[in-house]
């Protein structure tokens, strides 16, 4: 259960990396087009930010540390386990 769980966190972390590299490169094109006075969705990326790429980083950061962490924590207990 608790690998199934890890599994599951750990493909949404993925797909939330995707999403998030997505958002960057849409980002760096937009503000390149905003440079050369070309619309090529700035405001509509701005318009975002707050409410859907600023969380998804968030998520990102926060599943990253809670992944490392258990990882971390499982590993002390099989260290443990194995001194007994």
């Amino acid at each position: 259960m608790k690998d199934r769980l890890l599994g599951g966190l750990n493909t949404l972390l993925m797909f939330n990396l995707f999403f998030v590299l997505f958002c960057f490169a849409w980002f760096a094109i937009a503000l390149i087009g905003r440079a050369a006075d070309v619309n090529l969705g700035f405001d509509l990326w701005y318009s975002l930010w707050d409410p859907v790429i600023m969380p998804s980083i968030g998520i990102l950061m926060a599943g990253a540390l809670i992944s490392g962490l258990s990882s971390w924590v499982n590993q002390k207990f099989l260290q443990r386990s194995q001194k007994l």
